[in-house]
């Protein structure tokens, strides 16, 4: 995970957190402030033995913003 990336899409990452992984607090999520060390030891706090499950979530999340699908040709009208 790049560092730069995941604290420069914090805020748009941080909503999506929450709606998948609900034990996440607004507090939590200001006291983290896209410092992705600090999110894994709270991950670790919120939903023990569960990291591994979120880094792959978080890691998955992020390849999609990064490397986003290109977008599909619109079929041809004949």
């Amino acid at each position: 995970m790049n560092a730069d990336l995941f604290r420069g899409k914090w805020d748009v990452f941080k909503g999506e957190l929450k709606q998948e992984w609900g034990k996440f607090t607004d507090d939590d999520l200001l006291s983290v402030r896209g410092d992705y060390d600090n999110f894994m030891a709270l991950a670790q706090e919120r939903y023990p033995g569960r990291q591994v499950e979120i880094r792959r979530w978080t890691d998955e999340w992020y390849s999609v913003v990064q490397f986003p699908a290109p977008p599909t040709d619109p079929p041809l009208i004949s």
